[in-house]
């Protein structure tokens, strides 16, 4: 028997009383005592009957229904039922719905742990935020290509050659996650966005710092005693922490005149666990008395508000007398004046500066971190900042 389809019109559909109408091979429409209207079709899959709803009609036109039908017909031909087919298609979509932006931020709630600090201070998470995720946030992680992160990136690519190559090593840790998520994503788009960007361009620019012999007068200068002053004389003084533990510096680190700095706040000493003993100068010892009136929280140096200065606020204090160089380079003043001036041994200022010297091997035996002979040097070093 010939099969007859398309029984319906369009014009009966709106105006269709109550009951079931078949538009034949297997649509129905149904039309409710309510006033509610839908499609639905009847199929049979290994002999058993199945009926899926394809949508009411106010959603779903005449003709709409009948196409998908006609693919959920073909569906239960093969053998398939088209109801678990659909379930199984919905779950594929929403599984690669997942936007980048839900994706890159769900890594790096996974990955705080071994961040510095949990990553308050963002900086993983920063070049993602400023220069990828403005493009591709509302981007499905699935459907990003070479194209896209080639297309995204080559502004910054030599421009900002340190912060692009961060931010597309950031992407394809997210990218990786997603794959862990169980999402389609293109695991090899990041390399072939690379080899689409090519190799950059760039001068690696090193801090600048001030010349040793002027540090006495910038030191002096730093009046009046507020906490930004007094935290940038702390760090001149202590040299070898970076700005990081100066800022965090809590009152009970400090025991006579050893300021001991946990290792999870140290860039070299992180993965070894070793925390990090500074010996304070007098100077030093003098500079930590005049900020304790300040003191919130067991925190030496607090902010305005709540916690402590931010990473900007020393920086941000040189830039506005106009000077090229920058608190970190200030490492670079004191190592140049142990080389020129003091005469210093050489793995005493490398230490001085936390620096790990010699091979694997060798530090393994090495139990030294030469704490008298810094704190010599040390003393020496304030000795010739602090201008009596």
């Amino acid at each position: 028997m010939t099969r007859v389809l398309n029984k319906l019109s369009a014009a009966f559909v709106r105006t269709a009383p109550q009951g079931k109408h078949s538009d034949g091979g297997g649509l129905w429409l149904h039309q409710r005592p309510d006033g509610g209207a839908q499609w639905f079709l009847r199929v049979t899959v290994h002999g058993r009957r199945r009926e899926m709803g394809l949508g009411p009609t106010g959603q779903v036109s005449l003709k709409q229904a009948r196409l998908e039908a006609e693919k959920w017909r073909t569906v239960a031909r093969e053998g398939k039922d088209p109801i678990k087919e659909r379930e199984k298609e919905r779950r594929h979509r929403e599984r690669n719905m997942h936007l980048l932006e839900d994706v890159a931020r769900d890594c790096f709630e996974t990955r705080k742990a071994e961040l510095k600090g949990d990553g308050k201070a963002g900086r993983w998470f920063s070049p993602l935020e400023l220069h990828v995720l403005p493009k591709l946030g509302n981007v499905p992680i699935a459907e990003i290509d070479q194209h896209d992160i080639r297309n995204t990136l080559a502004p910054i690519w030599h421009a900002k050659a340190a912060t692009a190559k961060k931010a597309i090593e950031r992407l394809s840790v997210c990218i990786q996650h997603g794959a862990a998520l169980d999402l389609d994503v293109d695991m090899q788009a990041v390399a072939k966005a690379k080899a689409l960007l090519g190799a950059q361009r760039h001068k690696v620019e090193h801090t600048a710092f001030l010349p040793w012999h002027e540090v006495p007068a910038f030191y002096a200068s730093l009046q009046p005693e507020t906490v930004t002053h007094l935290a940038l004389r702390l760090l001149i003084l202590t040299i070898g922490t970076r700005s990081g533990p100066i800022r965090q510096i809590r009152l009970n680190q400090i025991d006579g005149d050893v300021w001991t700095v946990p290792a999870a706040q140290m860039k070299s000493r992180r993965d070894s666990g070793q925390d990090f003993r500074v010996p304070l100068s007098r100077q030093a010892l003098d500079v930590i008395e005049r900020a304790k009136p300040y003191a919130r929280d067991g925190f030496l140096f607090p902010s305005v508000r709540k916690g402590v200065i931010s990473d900007a606020t020393m920086a941000r204090l040189m830039e506005r007398r106009g000077m090229q160089a920058r608190p970190h380079g200030f490492r670079s003043s004191f190592r140049t004046w142990c080389s020129e001036e003091a005469n210093a041994q050489w793995e005493v200022a490398e230490a001085c500066l936390a620096h790990s010297t010699g091979g694997k091997v060798e530090r393994s035996y090495k139990r030294t971190d030469f704490l008298e002979q810094r704190r010599e040097l040390m003393q020496r070093w304030a000795d010739f900042v602090v201008v009596a």
